[in-house]
């Protein structure tokens, strides 16, 4: 099978597989490269052909999540227009259903401690994941006056920070952080609040 896997070209791709698996059920400092080799097939050796260690394959199951993260915020974004509003409400809703279909990823992307910069692949993907948020938040910040307009990026960061912060808390079954509320809906108000802050949601809506 391992020699079946390489010839066709889908080792890489069968280690990253295998990682996305143990990182979502030891975390990302809770396996070996021995393991990942094992579970696609192959001997520890040929994983080197590949990769130069665990950080490396990480790195990749990261770059591989930003993409698919970066497309699922596009497209979200791109179903709310031509509404400001609904595009950006949308991105923070794609969030959460992002972490919940693609953990292995997500956990890869935020909790692995990789950094962005690993590689130059890695970092495109994650720019392009932001400039959509960003992109939202510009278009949507539009509509405030220029003299109380936040900077589309810090007003992105906002948003990014508190659907971050319910997918850790309440999104993830993390013990002891049940909460009584639905994490959509959590995400919700806590949006509404801050845009009412900014004057882009009437006070009643």
């Amino acid at each position: 099978m391992s020699k079946r896997g390489y010839h066709h070209g889908n080792l890489r791709q069968a280690l990253v597989e295998a990682a996305l698996g143990l990182i979502e059920s030891r975390g990302p400092a809770g396996f070996t490269l021995s393991e990942a080799a094992k579970l696609a097939g192959v001997t520890p050796a040929a994983v080197y052909r590949h990769f130069a260690g665990r950080e490396d394959l990480i790195a990749e199951a990261a770059r591989q999540g930003y993409a698919i993260f970066a497309d699922v915020m596009r497209y979200a974004y791109e179903k709310g227009q031509p509404s400001a509003l609904a595009s950006f409400e949308a991105t923070g809703r794609a969030y959460l259903a992002f972490a919940r279909q693609y953990p292995g990823h997500y956990i890869a992307m935020f909790e692995s401690g990789i950094s962005v910069n690993r590689t130059p692949e890695l970092a495109h993907e994650a720019s392009r994941a932001r400039a959509v948020i960003e992109r939202a938040a510009d278009e949507l910040s539009q509509h405030i006056p220029p003299s109380k307009r936040p900077p589309a990026a810090m007003f992105s960061a906002h948003i990014w920070a508190m659907s971050h912060g319910v997918v850790e808390l309440f999104a993830r079954n993390s013990p002891g952080t049940a909460s009584p509320f639905p994490p959509e809906d959590l995400l919700e108000s806590g949006i509404g609040i801050y845009l009412r802050g900014l004057g882009l949601i009437a006070p009643d809506d």
